[in-house]
């Protein structure tokens, strides 16, 4: 953490594509936005989650592409670092922070979908033999197809603490320990 609260990483995915992120916790919205570059377009997608998204806790995206640079504003009912996954054959950026996960192109920074859940989101994971992401929050996976349509959906019986894609398989483990395996293509149990 720097010294003004204000956490950041930088995030260079294939094809020239760079991310910089910026988050803070709670009313530090104008410590988050006060190193706002300048050039390209900047959108606030706060309004989203709450009508007065500064209250909450803020994050920055910045992206820079080949094809252009734009900037994105998120807000969130409770502190978390944002992350994206790049899913390069729609060229989108897939994007969470807290209970919402975003599918921005890539290109323009232009919002082609957004989803809530009900807990927190731990992760977007993707591949490129995948025809859809993975939203994964606390109690379910999601899959979502590049036009923001729910391809399928898994409810957990317990909180999920971890979940990582390995060998073609989705791997979860819960918060006691159990781990799990289901195939990221369908949904179902391995």
């Amino acid at each position: 953490m720097s010294d003004d609260g204000v956490h950041r990483s930088v995030v260079r995915y294939p094809g020239g594509l760079s991310v910089r992120f910026r988050w803070a916790g709670t009313g530090r919205a104008a410590d988050v936005f006060a190193l706002s570059e300048s050039g390209g377009t900047l959108v606030d997608h706060g309004p989203l989650v709450s009508p007065a998204p500064d209250r909450m806790c803020r994050a920055e995206l910045r992206v820079e592409s080949p094809s252009g640079t734009w900037t994105a504003r998120l807000a969130s009912p409770i502190f978390d670092g944002p992350t994206a996954f790049f899913w390069d054959v729609p060229l989108l950026l897939v994007t969470k922070y807290g209970f919402r996960s975003y599918g921005f192109d890539a290109r323009s920074g232009e919002l082609r979908w957004s989803r809530e859940t009900g807990t927190p989101i731990l992760d977007v994971l993707g591949s490129a033999r995948l025809d859809h992401v993975l939203v994964q929050s606390e109690i379910d996976t999601v899959a979502i197809e590049a036009d923001g349509a729910v391809a399928w959906r898994l409810a957990h019986s317990d909180v999920v603490a971890g979940a990582e894609l390995v060998g073609g398989r989705l791997i979860l483990t819960s918060y006691d320990g159990r781990v799990a395996a289901f195939d990221p293509r369908t949904g179902h149990a391995l």
